[in-house]
C-alpha cells in the first residue's frame, strides 16, 4: 500500500493487476487500484478536480483531469473518508501513477492533495524499472 497526507488528508492506494482483462500477447495489461481518502483533520473538505500523470513502462507519460472522481465529488467532515476503486490500462507490462486532488474547504480555500506515486507491476515484466 502506498500512502501520502497533506494538510491533514490521507491519501492510500492499493494497485491490483487485473489478469482477466490483461491479453499480454495483444500488448494489453490492466489493473484496478482502491484509493481510500481519509480527513483526519479538523475542517470539511470537498475533493473538487483529480489530476493523474501516468506513465508506462517506456517512460511515455499521458496526463488526465476531471471533474472529482467515478462520478463524485465527496464532502468529507472531520473523521470521514471515501473510498473508491478505478482502473488503468496500459500498453506495457509495467508503468506508475501519481497525482493530486484540488480540494476546496469551508471557507472556499483551495488546496491540492497528493496522491503518493504508486507501482503498476505485473508478472509479464521482466525488468521492473519501478
Amino acid at each position: 500500500m502506498y500512502e501520502e497526507t497533506t494538510r491533514l488528508i490521507s491519501v492510500s492506494v492499493e494497485p491490483h493487476f487485473l489478469e482477466n482483462q490483461s491479453q499480454p500477447d495483444e500488448a494489453k495489461f490492466v489493473w484496478a487500484y482502491t484509493i481510500t481518502v481519509r480527513n483526519t483533520g479538523w475542517e470539511t473538505v470537498k475533493l473538487m478536480t483529480r489530476h493523474w500523470i501516468i506513465t508506462d513502462g517506456l517512460g511515455r507519460t499521458q496526463e488526465i483531469k476531471g471533474d472529482g472522481v467515478v462520478g463524485e465529488q465527496p464532502t468529507l467532515k472531520p473523521g470521514d473518508s471515501f473510498q473508491y476503486t478505478s482502473g488503468c490500462p496500459l500498453n506495457t507490462s509495467s508503468g506508475m501513477m501519481r497525482g493530486s486532488y484540488q480540494m476546496i474547504n469551508e471557507m472556499m480555500q483551495v488546496f491540492d492533495v497528493i496522491i503518493p506515486a504508486f507501482s503498476l507491476d505485473s508478472p509479464y515484466d521482466k525488468h521492473s524499472v519501478n
